[in-house]
């Protein structure tokens, strides 16, 4: 029978491409699309879109009934900058949604659930370097106590209920095809749009402050990845590290200079900065590389190469 897959959240920055690499993996029809806000024209027209409210658990139910799911893909979340703004929203959207998905598995309605944590699971006590894949845990955000206690009940159901969850701990993310979202780390993605359109950038984060990152392809050949790995490879039911680059705004800039040489940044440094410090500077992933493969394509250099070029023909 063929995998019959909902998206939840996919109109944000990760849902936005891995929409439409699984299309192309699993055929048009297979993939249904929702989200909160109302569907584009666009998003219409490339496959099934359904605007939905994921903390609305009966409506969440009849379209796995509708469609057939057997794979949720939940990416609703309400990320760490927009979070601390409104703390107690956050934290009902992240975990309620959730639990109503967890639930979905548990009374058989799903075969399989994809569910994304975060370096902001981490804290100011976790090592920085090489951040091991057990280690402190002691986030300071509403985002980041609602990613870890994710992590914690997505291993519990898969031990008491054996639902088959899965997880990656993302660091920052960085696409062309979708719009900062509210993101400690969307500097590095607004720096491109600046860059190409020839305006000045002002950084909220400070020069030094170094985190890891990913560009968005890697992250999606990393969530499907672990979905498509056979269960037996999956040993860890929290989430797994997973890495590819780290660096810092003055290291981004440089790198973005050296192919736009009239390209300009300066600072304004505010709140996100100190969540920033919180989070490790790099990432060890040798867990996922060892249990179900995981290997990045792409390096600092190769990510800015293509962002450019691809935000070019926009």
């Amino acid at each position: 029978m063929q995998d019959r897959i909902l998206v939840l959240g996919a109109g944000g920055q990760i849902g936005t491409d891995l929409v439409d690499t699984l299309r192309e993996d699993y055929g048009t029809a297979n993939v249904v699309a929702t989200d909160l806000k109302e569907p584009t024209p666009a998003q219409k027209e490339a496959g099934p879109f359904e605007q939905l409210d994921a903390q609305d658990g009966e409506a969440l139910l009849a379209l796995v009934k509708k469609y057939k799911i057997t794979q949720v893909y939940h990416l609703v979340a309400m990320l760490s900058a927009t979070a601390e703004k409104m703390p107690m929203r956050g934290w009902n959207l992240n975990m309620d949604t959730l639990f109503t998905v967890l639930e979905l598995a548990r009374e058989g309605h799903l075969k399989k659930v994809y569910w994304p944590s975060s370096i902001a699971a981490f804290g100011p006590t976790t090592p920085k370097q090489n951040t091991p894949q057990h280690t402190v845990m002691d986030p300071g955000t509403v985002y980041g106590i609602s990613k870890l206690a994710g992590e914690l009940w997505c291993d519990y159901y898969h031990k008491k209920y054996q639902v088959d969850v899965r997880g990656l701990r993302y660091p920052g993310l960085i696409s062309y095809k979708a719009q900062p979202g509210g993101g400690t780390t969307d500097y590095a993605v607004d720096i491109f749009h600046k860059a190409v359109a020839n305006e000045e950038y002002q950084c909220f984060m400070g020069a030094e402050t170094t985190l890891p990152m990913m560009y968005m392809p890697d992250a999606i050949k990393a969530t499907i990845g672990i979905m498509e790995a056979p269960a037996e490879k999956v040993q860890l039911r929290t989430s797994y590290n997973v890495a590819a680059f780290s660096f810092n705004p003055q290291e981004l800039y440089t790198a973005i200079k050296a192919q736009k040489p009239d390209f300009k940044m300066s600072y304004a440094v505010d709140e996100r900065d100190a969540i920033a410090q919180g989070w490790p500077q790099s990432i060890d992933d040798s867990a996922a590389r060892k249990h179900w493969g995981w290997q990045p394509d792409y390096s600092l250099e190769q990510m800015v190469k293509d962002m450019l070029a691809q935000l070019s023909k926009a």
